[in-house]
């Protein structure tokens, strides 16, 4: 028998057009896992709504009269710690504006709901209603992870990675000059993927990125993090190779995959299913790895909730190549990590600051 929720979470949804609020509280509510608290125009009306009752995540817009929701952002953290779903519209200038929101303290970024084809819509309302659980139970300084709400299982079927490309076939490769680093994170992993990646010289070995963000997002996130770190930082190209020094991130809306041409590796951005409920996948990414690398490649799995990620690390695992997986203390969301770990995916389990060493000493010859 299935399980009945026992409590929601409460979600407080803040956006200035009243067709965004209505629209954002229907998709929301479709999940019996969520409950719409209030919906307000601004900054100041969420301010009473939060002095009344504290919900459990905020949807947040960015451009607000009276108050940008970035200031109204980085008051809250400091007055109320709750963790906050930036909302915004798919423009290059909006996502520059997201990442400063990342940077004040927001989880996570989904965008706006728009118009557009049936099988567009139900994939879009979906993630945002699972970004929006994610950000829920996700833990922020001044407040403890939420529990895990019991629910039924819901209508929509999760497809594994066989729906891009076929398991790999058992026979780990033998190891190369070039290691590859494959890295797949979600919830709390924009911040905590620019520590490790700061951390890491500019000699680092080749690494592929999965980071569930939109599109038009992770091209500004990958900007921004070449700007801090040693290593090079770009939005991966079909057809990238895979070079020492760089780090390719995927493309929201598409998946990645490793491939190996001769002694080189390349990437290959591709169209697909939600796989995991996610494109970019990380299964799909560590699945491609283990095919085209096996002993060659070193698997990290970072933040996140659901369980993207934990089966194509084992994968890895099972093709030769070294896995770590984030500890709970220093995830956001111990999600993706623990369902690797459950699995028996990671080598080892190492708390954030740890891993760029980690990743060092693995991929030394």
């Amino acid at each position: 028998m299935a399980l009945l929720t026992k409590k929601k979470f409460r979600v407080l949804v803040i956006d200035d057009s009243a067709s965004v609020r209505q629209t954002m509280t229907h998709i929301l509510e479709e999940d019996p896992e969520l409950e719409v608290i209030a919906a307000a125009a601004d900054p100041f009306a969420a301010a009473r709504y939060i002095h009344e009752e504290v919900p459990d995540v905020i949807t947040l817009d960015v451009e607000m009269p009276r108050m940008d929701g970035i200031t109204f952002l980085r008051k809250l953290m400091i007055q109320c710690p709750v963790p906050v779903v930036m909302c915004s519209s798919l423009t290059e200038e909006g996502s520059e504006t997201l990442l400063q929101a990342m940077e004040a303290g927001a989880v996570d970024v989904i965008l706006k709901p728009r118009v557009g084809v049936a099988d567009h819509l139900a994939e879009a309302h979906l993630q945002i209603r699972d970004v929006v659980k994610a950000a829920a139970r996700a833990r922020i300084k001044g407040r403890p992870a939420a529990p895990r709400v019991a629910r039924p299982e819901g209508p929509e079927k999760k497809l594994t990675a066989d729906a891009v490309l076929p398991p790999p076939s058992g026979r780990a490769m033998s190891r190369t000059t070039e290691m590859i680093v494959c890295i797949g994170a979600s919830t709390g992993g924009t911040e905590a993927l620019r520590e490790v990646l700061e951390a890491l010289p500019a000699n680092s070995p080749g690494i592929v990125v999965v980071q569930h963000m939109p599109e038009s997002f992770t091209n500004a996130f990958a900007r921004r993090l070449n700007t801090l770190c040693e290593v090079d930082v770009k939005e991966a190209v079909d057809g990238d190779p895979v070079l020492r020094g760089h780090v390719l991130i995927a493309p929201g809306g598409k998946h990645l995959m490793l491939e190996r041409q001769g002694a080189r590796y390349v990437v290959a951005v591709k169209d697909g299913p939600l796989v995991t409920r996610h494109r970019p996948s990380v299964d799909v990414l560590f699945r491609s790895a283990a095919r085209s690398a096996g002993s060659n490649a070193v698997g990290i799995i970072m933040t996140g909730m659901g369980d993207d990620g934990a089966r194509g690390l084992l994968e890895m695992k099972q093709a030769g190549a070294r896995t770590f997986a984030q500890d709970e203390a220093s995830s956001i969301v111990f999600g993706m990590p623990k369902e690797a770990i459950a699995r028996g995916a990671a080598d080892k389990i190492i708390p954030l600051q740890n891993i760029a060493r980690e990743l060092l000493h693995a991929t030394a010859r």
